[in-house]
């Protein structure tokens, strides 16, 4: 039975989301998601043990957008609409707010054309660059900052990227999911013990690689660097988790470097990934671009050293000579040393990594995030409220605010 004291949000998922955000929301939240199919995987990162409503939609993005609007334009069920992203289902959602619909917020994860622009030119292999779907990304970027009701972001650097869109629109920064820092914390437990009980190598330095094979991601850079390590003799080691670890895996034996590899699919994000961070000598975000960078956060939560690309949202975190290492994009050799940096001077890596760490206390504690998020949500539904009240009265009898629920 809905709980009259909790805001009814709708969330719209596009393109798949993670387990943390959807269990933040649906406990703070009356939570319906609508979710397009997608082809070969899952709308939610892993199994969901929480309680909300799922409604999942067409694989088509065109098709999901236009269920989007028809769902979301009809009577209004929904306190508080987030869409991910600013594709199709965004359009939807955005128009279905301006003919009444309840007030839409997009949610600002990562740069979307700018992540499809670093896919390679002139490649029939993998995920090609087509000009006319870049071009088309950018449009629907445009038409969406002109529709726009409100943007969460969660990085200034995203907020810089919505503002290019020539939105008008208020943008909030709001780094959800935020890290659960009861989760991810540092250990007492040697690393050598808990390396021992995850099966893998207690000899040797290991780094961490945890994002997703994608092209803005620049594992090849990552291998690039790791071969120049093993070059120089040092004993190291490179652990990567994500569902395209098999690809990865054949990468690494490109690089020749596979025997010095363990890849594995990803792990559910509170059920042993905070090992993998405790386990490894430092985390490395080799990255093109970088909406944020959740991986880092979650490392120096644990104390773990990190090494990263300086580009987006990791320039606000990973800050060279205060919480991390840093290194210009794509510049293996530059990785490479920075790696060897953290591992030739422990004490240093370690004072940067629990300077991080209260980075993410004060910034990014999950629950501090969710809980502004909530209080945003809850303004916006008084508003609007308040705006329909103030229509009835001009119109006719005046509603209270649980008949204006009720309405839905």
């Amino acid at each position: 039975m809905t709980d009259p004291k909790r805001l009814r949000l709708c969330f719209v998922v596009e393109s798949g989301t993670d387990i943390r955000l959807v269990n933040e929301l649906a406990e703070r939240f009356d939570l319906t998601i609508i979710a397009r199919g997608i082809p070969r995987g899952l709308p939610i990162s892993q199994t969901p043990e929480c309680s909300f409503t799922l409604e999942l939609g067409p694989t088509s993005r065109g098709r999901f957008g236009t269920l989007v609007f028809l769902r979301l334009s009809r009577k209004r069920r929904f306190d508080v609409v987030l869409v991910q992203g600013y594709a199709l289902a965004a359009l939807g959602a955005n128009l279905a707010s301006r003919i009444g619909g309840a007030p839409s917020y997009m949610l600002i994860c990562s740069p979307t054309e700018r992540y499809y622009s670093c896919r390679p030119r002139g490649s029939a292999d993998g995920m090609p660059f087509r000009s006319w779907e870049y071009l088309g990304l950018r449009t629907l970027a445009r038409i969406n900052g002109l529709l726009a009701n409100h943007y969460v972001v969660i990085s200034r650097h995203l907020e810089e990227v919505v503002r290019s869109h020539g939105t008008s629109a208020p943008v909030d920064v709001v780094p959800v999911y935020g890290v659960d820092s009861e989760t991810f914390k540092p250990t007492s437990e040697p690393r050598n013990r808990i390396r021992e009980r995850l099966g893998l190598p207690v000899n040797g330095s290991l780094m961490f690689f945890s994002s997703r094979i994608a092209p803005e991601k620049d594992s090849a850079a990552l291998l690039r660097a790791f071969r120049m390590l093993l070059e120089e003799g040092r004993e190291v080691w490179l652990l990567h988790r994500s569902g395209g670890f098999q690809r990865f895996l054949q990468d690494a034996e490109k690089a020749g470097v596979t025997e010095r590899v363990i890849a594995t699919d990803a792990r559910h994000p509170l059920k042993g990934l905070a090992l993998d961070y405790q386990a490894s000598d430092l985390c490395v975000q080799a990255s093109k671009e970088e909406g944020l960078g959740f991986s880092a956060l979650e490392a120096l939560a644990c104390g773990t050293p990190v090494v990263a690309a300086s580009v987006g949202g990791l320039r606000e975190t990973v800050l060279d000579g205060q919480t991390g290492w840093t290194y210009p994009v794509g510049d293996a050799a530059a990785l490479a040393r920075c790696i060897s940096a953290v591992l030739d001077n422990p004490h240093e890596a370690h004072r940067r990594a629990i300077a991080g760490r209260d980075l993410v206390l004060k910034q990014f504690e999950q629950a501090t995030v969710f809980k502004r998020l909530e209080l945003l949500f809850n303004e916006s539904a008084s508003n609007a409220r308040s705006r329909f009240n103030r229509r009835a009265k001009r119109s006719g009898p005046v509603t209270s605010s649980q008949e204006w629920r009720s309405q839905g």
